[in-house]
């Protein structure tokens, strides 16, 4: 994908599915990262081990790119460290230190508070709409989350476990803010895949201070891990969370928020976490409650309500929607909240 394919925006409805497929796409890669760490811990991997291993390994790969866009560290300085800080490093990092305190469910539903404190930041802090679709569509959304996590499930108050998670949520809604930074200057727009690169160059040695790889049972990835009663390789289940659940997912999930703005596509990431609960019961045995059937409908509504209703205003109208107002022009087309946080 060239360039400037990976930042411009096609007109109309065909740029909104194609955003809408991103999103999906990023997802399910996303959503298909617990089903292969999950075997690792077990296996005798620290958490936050596994967390270095998926960031350390990403940005491996990622360095060709990285050395390509070299001229962002210059341009874009800012940009790139609160990328790595915020989308890789923190979300991470926060998420892991919260259910260390509080049950995974609930911290979970809380980091997934991020699209939700997207549009805060679009309607109270840039003072821009958002239309009531994007906001029914994340209200559902988290509604919907709190039946697939099953919050009531053993749910007990630690103030400390709930700011960490709520910390995660903020970093999530700068990976979905930062993702667009830019997406309105045309050609001049910083590349996503460099924005990524050194977004994960910049996270693993973060991670690397907080995860003391050195203190890591390498051993583990020589031998064999349980998945469901199969037993699969380590490396092979490293190499799934490297290029697939990370270098993968972010690319897609950067490209999403290009093509539909960040509130819409931080709404569709919500099924992310439908998606790994259906993996987690069809590959480790870990079956689904009716609540939690009934929960995965729910986010699946919100998502589908949150990206299909376009604003009936002008361009100086609501932003938080996943289609174009007919006959603007190709500036107006790109439903895009900018991320000033970098």
């Amino acid at each position: 994908m060239s360039r400037s394919q990976g930042i411009q925006v096609a007109p109309g409805s065909r740029g909104k599915g194609v955003g809408l497929g991103y999103a999906l796409i990023a997802a399910c890669a996303f959503g298909g990262s617990g089903v292969a760490a999950k075997p690792l811990i077990e296996a005798g991997l620290d958490p936050l081990h596994v967390v270095w291993l998926r960031a350390a390994g990403a940005a491996l790969i990622m360095l060709p790119i990285a050395w390509r866009h070299r001229a962002l560290v210059r341009q874009r300085p800012m940009l790139l460290a609160g990328f790595g800080l915020l989308a890789v490093a923190g979300v991470q990092a926060f998420y892991f230190a919260a259910i260390s305190r509080i049950p995974v469910g609930v911290g979970l539903l809380i980091e997934f508070l991020g699209p939700v404190l997207v549009l805060g930041w679009i309607r109270f802090v840039q003072r821009r709409q958002v239309t009531r679709a994007a906001a029914v569509g994340a209200a559902l959304a988290v509604t919907g989350l709190a039946c697939v996590v099953e919050v009531w499930a053993g749910l007990r108050f630690d103030a400390l476990g709930v700011l960490l998670g709520l910390g995660a949520a903020f970093c999530q809604a700068g990976y979905f803010l930062l993702g667009d930074h830019g997406s309105d200057a045309g050609d001049a727009a910083p590349d996503p895949l460099g924005v990524i690169a050194y977004g994960l160059i910049v996270g693993s040695v973060v991670l690397t201070f907080i995860a003391r790889p050195w203190n890591m049972e390498w051993t583990v990835l020589t031998g064999d891990a349980d998945m469901g009663g199969t037993s699969v390789s380590a490396l092979v289940l490293l190499g799934w969370i490297v290029l697939v659940t990370t270098v993968l997912a972010y690319s897609f999930g950067v490209f999403s928020v290009r093509r539909l703005s960040p509130q819409v596509a931080g709404v569709v990431a919500c099924l992310e976490a439908v998606i790994a609960t259906v993996l987690a019961w069809v590959m480790l045995g870990e079956h689904l409650s009716a609540p939690q059937i009934i929960g995965g409908a729910v986010v699946l509504v919100g998502a589908v309500i949150a990206q299909s209703t376009a604003p009936a205003g002008p361009p100086s109208g609501p932003v938080a929607s996943g289609g174009p107002v007919e006959g603007q022009d190709h500036e107006g087309e790109r439903l895009s909240a900018r991320g000033h946080a970098a």
